[in-house]
């Protein structure tokens, strides 16, 4: 990867980026809540099997057709996929985490001026932007490679998580971190899941994240909004 993709790639997968990523914790605050994610051990689990079950089988997927469209300027795909994922949210709280953060990278690409008008207008069109479109069009934008540009998306969703339960089990500082790292093998197994796998293959079938993320809504003490 050339030096200026790569910096690029480091600046979109930060958690600095101002879309409010660190404000969710995708259900597992609501895990944390039932006693289901409780130690570094519990911790590892829940997130190793959200990664597999949910986030390959789906997210990673959509996200990698959305860069392959983008590139194409293929906007019928742009737009199939991206009302897809938003259709896919099947909580409150999840159809608006990725609208929220969708528009807000954006507005933020917009403002930085960094697209071209055409890759600009397929976002735009959308009456509702998710996230993942948001991500695929910076993506074209700063010429990153599409594969780094998974990885980096699966590990910024990962250090989210670590991040919340570094806050909330709790974990220490060392520990979130040697949990992060012992990710990594999962996660280089994911991008390559979700490089591969069929259409007709994708599920975001996760009826029991699905009930965690409706009682989070209605959980009486919240740190974060999802």
């Amino acid at each position: 990867m050339q030096a200026a993709a790569l910096l690029n790639l480091l600046q979109f997968a930060s958690p600095a980026l101002p879309i409010g990523a660190y404000s969710y914790s995708q259900g597992l605050e609501a895990a944390l809540e039932n006693g289901m994610v409780k130690d570094a051990d519990s911790a590892r689990r829940w997130i190793v099997r959200h990664l597999h079950e949910v986030v390959a089988q789906w997210e990673a997927p959509v996200c990698w057709r959305l860069m392959r469209a983008f590139a194409a300027r293929d906007g019928a795909a742009v737009a199939q996929w991206s009302e897809r994922f938003i259709a896919s949210r099947d909580s409150a709280e999840f159809r608006a985490e990725t609208i929220q953060m969708g528009f807000s990278l954006s507005r933020l690409i917009a403002e930085l001026g960094v697209a071209e008008a055409a890759a600009l207008a397929l976002l735009q069109r959308e009456a509702e932007v998710s996230l993942p479109a948001a991500f695929a069009c910076a993506v074209d934008a700063l010429a990153i490679p599409h594969e780094a540009a998974l990885l980096a998306m699966l590990f910024a969703w990962a250090e989210n998580q670590v991040l919340v339960c570094v806050k909330s089990v709790p974990l220490g500082q060392v520990a979130g971190q040697r949990l992060l790292l012992s990710l990594r093998p999962e996660l280089e197994a994911a991008a390559r899941y979700a490089q591969n796998v069929a259409d007709d293959e994708m599920s975001n079938w996760a009826p029991g994240l699905s009930l965690l993320s409706m009682q989070h809504e209605v959980q009486y003490s919240r740190l974060y909004r999802s």
